[in-house]
């Protein structure tokens, strides 16, 4: 009877063992799969951290370019400034529009025309209009008309 009991309590613990295994492999299962889940977000977090790094360290690089650009830009406006006022200021200074003869006989007809406004402006002032006149020209008489067309 010994060899009974022992042999059934040997079965009882081989099934009672085989279903703890099972339960106990499902939670290390569980457990795996969080633990490859966690692995996963973390090299998924360490590539995005490397993504950003590379992408600030590009932004970066490109925005010292578009500095050096600007400044390049900027040392050629200013000697395109120095070069135009150079260029006005010696054909200005150096070569007039139009010759020293046109410009005197534009300077001539200049006086004569202002001579003759000054004169023909003290002739017109001295002389009333003639509606105002003693002699009126009759473009304002107060006179009826009379009608041409009866009904």
């Amino acid at each position: 009877m010994n060899v009974v009991i022992a042999l059934v309590i040997f079965i009882i613990g081989g099934i009672s063992g085989f279903f703890a295994n099972r339960l106990l492999s499902s939670t290390s299962q569980e457990q795996r799969k969080l633990a490859d889940q966690v692995s996963k977000s973390e090299a998924a977090l360490d590539q995005y951290k490397l993504d950003v790094a590379e992408h600030l360290d590009s932004s970066a690089k490109l925005l010292d370019q578009m500095n050096n650009t600007c400044q390049t830009a900027m040392k050629q406006m200013q000697e395109s400034t120095q070069l135009l006022q150079k260029a006005t200021t010696v054909e200005t200074d150096g070569m007039p529009f139009f010759s020293a003869e046109t410009q005197q006989q534009l300077a001539q007809t200049a006086t004569l025309r202002h001579q003759k406004r000054d004169n023909d402006t003290a002739e017109a002032i001295t002389e009333a209009p003639l509606d105002y006149s003693g002699n009126p020209s009759g473009l304002f008489a107060d006179q009826k008309q009379k009608v041409t067309t009866a009904v």
